[in-house]
């Protein structure tokens, strides 16, 4: 069991990988999306039915994750799910059917929920050990791994076919995981010298009631929920408004997202010293308040210029909601609380781009971008009701 602060540190190394290698496999398999579709000759609606095996296989996977964390311990279930995130993504370029790949999405969204679950479970028991908040850190360093891969994935387009591209990844996956599974598997998660689940507040974590917690864990996977709606809705409808309303250019308009990621990357890496400074309940409240403000303003701007200051306020808002949040629940529940939180949390994201498309057939696209401040307001006024439920 690591004791020390270099085996702490070294953890921390070998966990921020892991989440640097998600969001880089993830975003490489996605700036292919087209040309697979292609491939298999899949209408819209054909790929739409097709991509939901992502979703499926992550949704579906998230509670047993956690079940395997309690079980097997979490640094043994993130090692296997990288393997197997590391050949999945090779295997959508081999199928020539939307039902294969459909298949192969779903094995690919399995893995990917279940090493979402398992080294977020990872961070918060190394948190806990070393009572800094340094929950944003990892997420930024899936932010970046995510930028390393979409940055990739566009240069190689041109010159190289998804085949080699995505066995490409691959390989540079498992390289990764052969390098930083050893100081994972040679460690058990460290803990603390209290047995309590809660390193800040032990006595008060264990005298609640198990229902108490349940709901608060609930609570928390909300707002988990409701900053990865905003996610969603940035990355699928962020550019179309700003080309269809604001007469961008194609180029300009894909400037929307980038804007709102690296504000979400620059929030994450400076998360430890807000959390530091403020707090997880203030950080939450500050967050949501921030991102609601910054969405008006990107989604009802009339300038070009005012809705990209809108669109990175908005990152600038949610960079640090997921992570308090996911951290928070395990805090409260284990391996079994991240699940959940996860699980709400991707579940926003997955509901954000669809809800998005009806309003905006009903009403308009920037009425409804809306939405996305309206459910930062209701993370806002969660984090208002909850910031004493669980200590600093």
């Amino acid at each position: 069991m690591p004791g020390t602060s270099r085996d702490l540190t070294r953890l921390r190394t070998a966990i921020t990988a892991f989440f640097a290698l998600d969001g880089f496999l993830f975003a490489g398999w996605v700036v292919r999306i087209p040309a697979i579709k292609h491939q298999t000759g899949a209408s819209a609606g054909d790929l739409g039915l097709a991509l939901l095996g992502v979703s499926a296989g992550a949704v579906l996977t998230m509670t047993l994750t956690g079940r395997l964390c309690r079980r097997y311990g979490s640094h043994q279930v993130t090692v296997v799910c990288a393997v197997l995130l590391s050949l999945s993504v090779a295997l959508p370029p081999l199928t020539h059917s939307v039902l294969a790949l459909g298949a192969v999405l779903l094995i690919f969204g399995a893995a990917y929920g279940g090493i979402n679950v398992a080294f977020n479970s990872a961070a918060v028991d190394l948190v806990t050990a070393l009572r800094r908040p340094i929950m944003p850190s990892f997420h930024a360093a899936f932010s970046l791994g995510g930028m390393v891969g979409a940055g990739l994935g566009g240069l190689v387009a041109g010159s190289l076919s998804p085949t080699l591209h995505l066995a490409g990844l691959a390989v540079i996956g498992l390289l990764v995981t052969a390098v930083a599974a050893p100081t994972l598997l040679r460690h058990e998660p460290p803990s603390t010298p209290t047995p309590a689940p809660s390193a800040s507040s032990a006595p008060e974590t264990s005298r609640r009631p198990r229902g108490r917690i349940r709901g608060l864990v609930i609570v928390f996977g909300l707002i988990a929920g409701c900053t990865a709606y905003g996610e969603g809705a940035m990355a699928d409808w962020g550019a179309l408004h700003l080309e269809q309303d604001l007469d961008a250019s194609s180029g300009v308009a894909a400037l929307g997202y980038t804007c709102f990621a690296l504000a979400m990357t620059i929030g994450r890496l400076s998360g430890t010293a807000l959390l530091e400074r403020l707090g997880h309940g203030r950080t939450v409240v500050a967050g949501g308040a921030t991102a609601a403000a910054g969405m008006l303003l990107g989604s009802l701007a009339p300038s070009l210029w005012a809705a990209l200051l809108g669109f990175a306020v908005t990152g600038l808002g949610l960079a640090n909601l997921f992570p308090v949040a996911v951290e928070r629940a395990g805090t409260l529940a284990g391996p079994s609380g991240v699940a959940t939180a996860s699980t709400f949390g991707y579940g926003g994201m997955l509901l954000g781009p669809p809800a998005i498309g009806f309003m905006a057939d009903w009403l308009s696209l920037p009425v409804a971008l809306t939405s996305v401040a309206v459910l930062a307001a209701i993370a806002t006024l969660i984090g208002v009701a909850t910031r004493r439920a669980v200590p600093n």
